[in-house]
């Protein structure tokens, strides 16, 4: 009798276990109580896109495609920035979408994104709320987290590693990394898209911790990579419903359409190595008396307390994770235009010749006196900014901009694509022309293209080191390499031709190209150096 009666009880434990979700604790929820929750929150969330307090429009847009997605099926998961410039000819500069209960709101123009994001940045400097960030162990990075104490002590932390008379102690940095990038392309010339991941990384790994890395197959290079990628295939809007729906973050990883909780422990892994890995080599190093100088060592050896550490721990890794990829993406950007367009590069060329000679190599000295190499990295920035639509911002509370409505929690696209090629700015927005940036007397613009990089509180702080490591990288491989079409195996031309990916930042897609010397004295400067 007593084992039939246990026997039973465990039979009931079964059921309940098989229609129930547990926590770590034991404690058990039904998965009907789950569901009904997930019904209620679509409710809500609904209710809220149609009704707002203050009676005003939102900004236009698109009409909903569907009751409860709103317009989830009119964002595309390829190149959603050039949907959105396409929209700014049929709504405007300010276009509003909604995907579940999440209010966006696209900016498509400089002016806008300025009186927005700057002179309005007491409200438009957060983050919005994304929970697939959360899951995968982002919500470390400085550039991500909410606008509050945490980010406000990370940002000076930033603006101090940072700021230009800082940067420029970086130089002779940068200058070895970029030279072992020219030995690199001299030696295994096809290997040119491994070697521009190494660069970018190898500066940033110099600076932040001191850390030399190895010139093929680093294992920091890698994990960069794979981290920021993961990144990259999370963060616009509709690329996981659970961003719109926070509440399925409670399902279980089996149950349908929880399978972001699958992409995020993948990703979690990545993350905490790229967190952790790196400080702890430095700490590691300190411990034994061994520590260069670097970012790491610095802030770590003015800490009070592990709060101190953490803050650390987070500057150092969004560095890390940021002046890598961002980087690769617009050196990537240069070397494919300057294999496709020979025009540019001979011009280039032209002007370093007549101005430092070809029996050294440009060095950063030199900027001001190269206004062509200047104005085709101004170029280079526009013509594929690195990050199409940037770093969404958010809402801290609700404002009008010109009579319409933008609510409190709304994420902020700036749709820097369309800024970038806008052709009331810039006429023939799809030709890359650097010509674009002189005024008719022959003296360069004003307009230094450095939006790209960001706006208001959340502009990027590194960005004086990336757009050196950028320059220097342009000047050098066009002062001592001639790049363009390769041949195949019957003598023929291979097009330069490469559609761009999609994601957070873009890269082009591989491509074939032709990377040699300019002159037997340019090896022997790359050699000698």
């Amino acid at each position: 009798m007593y084992f039939q009666r246990l026997r039973k009880q465990s039979l009931h434990h079964d059921k309940v276990a098989k229609a129930s979700w547990c926590y770590p604790d034991g404690t058990q929820i039904p998965y009907g109580v789950i569901i009904i929750c997930l019904v209620l929150f679509m409710i809500g969330a609904f209710s809220r896109t149609q009704f707002q307090p203050l009676r005003l429009p939102y900004p236009p847009g698109p009409p909903p495609s569907s009751w409860l997605g709103g317009n989830i099926k009119d964002v595309p998961g390829i190149k959603p920035w050039l949907r959105y410039t396409d929209w700014k000819k049929r709504y405007g500069n300010l276009v509003h979408f909604r995907i579940y209960g999440q209010h966006n709101i696209i900016v498509n123009d400089y002016d806008t994104a300025v009186e927005l994001c700057e002179k309005r940045s007491n409200v438009f400097s957060d983050r919005p709320s994304t929970t697939i960030i959360d899951l995968m162990g982002w919500d470390f990075s400085t550039a991500l987290k909410p606008y509050g104490d945490h980010w406000r002590v990370e940002r000076r932390m930033f603006q101090q590693a940072y700021k230009p008379d800082v940067v420029m102690s970086y130089w002779d940095i940068q200058t070895q990394k970029v030279q072992d990038l020219l030995y690199g392309l001299l030696t295994t010339p096809n290997d040119f898209r491994n070697h521009i991941k190494t660069v970018a990384a190898a500066v940033i790994m110099s600076v932040v911790y001191s850390h030399d890395i190895s010139p093929k197959d680093d294992y920091y290079v890698k994990l960069a990579e794979a981290t920021v990628g993961k990144l990259s295939e999370s963060i616009f809007p509709g690329a996981a419903m659970v961003n719109a729906i926070p509440i399925l973050r409670h399902l279980p990883e089996w149950f349908p359409g929880a399978g972001f909780h699958t992409f995020a422990r993948e990703a979690r892994k990545l993350t905490d190595q790229m967190l952790n890995a790196p400080i702890a080599m430095v700490e590691k190093k300190m411990e034994n008396g061994t520590a260069q100088p670097c970012l790491a060592s610095e802030l770590l050896s003015t800490c009070k307390n592990e709060k101190d550490r953490m803050h650390t721990k987070c500057v150092c890794a969004t560095s890390y994770a940021a002046g890598a990829d961002t980087t690769v993406a617009s050196i990537e950007a240069f070397f494919y235009v300057i294999a496709k367009y020979p025009d540019v590069q001979r011009k280039a060329q032209e002007e370093i010749d007549r101005v430092i000679g070809n029996d050294r190599i440009p060095t950063f000295n030199d900027r001001s006196s190269l206004l062509y190499v200047e104005a085709l990295f101004r170029e280079v920035l526009r013509w594929m900014p690195a990050l199409p639509l940037g770093l969404a911002h958010g809402t801290s509370a609700d404002d009008i901009y010109e009579g319409q409505y933008i609510p409190k929690g709304a994420s902020i696209i700036v749709n820097t694509w369309a800024m970038t090629h806008n052709p009331d700015v810039y006429p023939d927005p799809d030709t890359f022309n650097p010509d674009r940036f002189f005024t008719e007397d022959g003296k360069l613009n004003d307009d230094e293209v450095l939006y790209t990089f960001g706006f208001g509180r959340r502009v990027c702080p590194g960005r004086h080191l990336a757009s050196n490591t950028i320059w220097l990288t342009i000047a050098t491989v066009l002062a001592l390499f001639n790049m363009g079409k390769k041949m195949d195996a019957d003598g023929n031309e291979i097009p330069v031709e490469a559609d761009f990916t999609t994601g957070l930042m873009t890269h082009p897609f591989p491509y074939e190209c032709s990377i040699v010397p300019r002159s037997d004295v340019a090896e022997r400067l790359i050699l000698d150096a």
